[in-house]
């Protein structure tokens, strides 16, 4: 099937405060609210999703079995807090500092990725996570209590 292309116009966060996703890596969590775009609601659909963490940088980054096209949303230099769908390698991107192609000041990804959520808490706490660590997305409702 063809990738899903968003035509709609291109929406900026604050988004839709109902969904709200909850990214898990070790004892690490980061609260994510979700965008009002195509790629969202893909993700949303798709929850729970668990993957292995890969770096790039100071960027967290993993495969998810969603598939979209680049909508109006999709940037190249990515901001701190903002989490952005890699359309052309299935990933996920979330930035917390430098990538290897950034120059001073930015969060360069390594392809115009969609915006599609926004996190709720500090994405620096996501320094020194090491490749292979398993990551866990998964609806905040859905998130089992210890």
């Amino acid at each position: 099937a063809p990738p899903v292309r968003s035509t709609g116009r291109q929406t900026h966060l604050p988004a839709d405060s109902e969904r709200v996703a909850v990214l898990t890596i070790g004892d690490r969590r980061i609260r994510l609210t979700l965008a009002s775009s195509l790629t969202a609601d893909l993700i949303w659909r798709a929850l729970p999703l668990y993957a292995t963490a890969e770096t790039w940088g100071d960027s967290l980054h993993f495969e998810i079995p969603v598939h979209a096209g680049r909508d109006r949303t999709a940037v190249i230099n990515g901001q701190l807090g903002l989490v952005y769908f890699w359309t052309e390698e299935q990933r996920i991107l979330l930035p917390f500092g430098p990538t290897p192609i950034s120059r001073a000041g930015q969060c360069r990804l390594p392809s115009p990725a969609n915006v599609w959520a926004a996190s709720l808490d500090d994405v620096g706490r996501l320094a020194g996570i090491e490749p292979g660590e398993k990551v866990g997305l998964l609806a905040a409702a859905n998130l089992p209590t210890a």
